[in-house]
């Protein structure tokens, strides 16, 4: 797959605790994601992070969060991420999903099977 020049973000901020069909969130769409054959995606564990009802989820040893913030990272053509879309609103009941504009300036792998 080539991917150089005009690229879209999409960020997608849940918790570690939300699920899709039994399974974490973040592996359903990051499994979803390679399905549909997108380039790739990234899932960042935040060490603390609030959302909409304000309440505070952190690493602290003090307030131990069972469910830490989450973003699932794609960055891809900006056809493929809007043909992803429809799936990310169908997944993620509650969290935040953004894009953005990307200038892709180097998208490189390595020749072996995909496993």
């Amino acid at each position: 797959m080539q991917i150089e020049g005009k690229g879209k973000a999409l960020a997608i901020h849940i918790g570690e605790s939300d699920h899709w069909h039994g399974k974490a969130l973040s592996t359903a769409i990051v499994e979803k994601a390679r399905e549909m054959g997108l380039a790739g995606a990234t899932v960042t564990r935040g060490s603390m992070g609030f959302g909409a009802n304000s309440r505070i989820h952190t690493t602290s040893i003090v307030r131990l969060s069972e469910d830490l913030p989450v973003v699932v990272t794609i960055i891809d053509t900006p056809e493929r991420i809007a043909a992803f879309l429809p799936v990310v609103h169908e997944m993620v009941t509650e969290g935040m999903v953004s894009s953005w504009d990307v200038d892709v300036e180097i998208y490189r792998h390595s020749p072996r099977e995909a496993g």
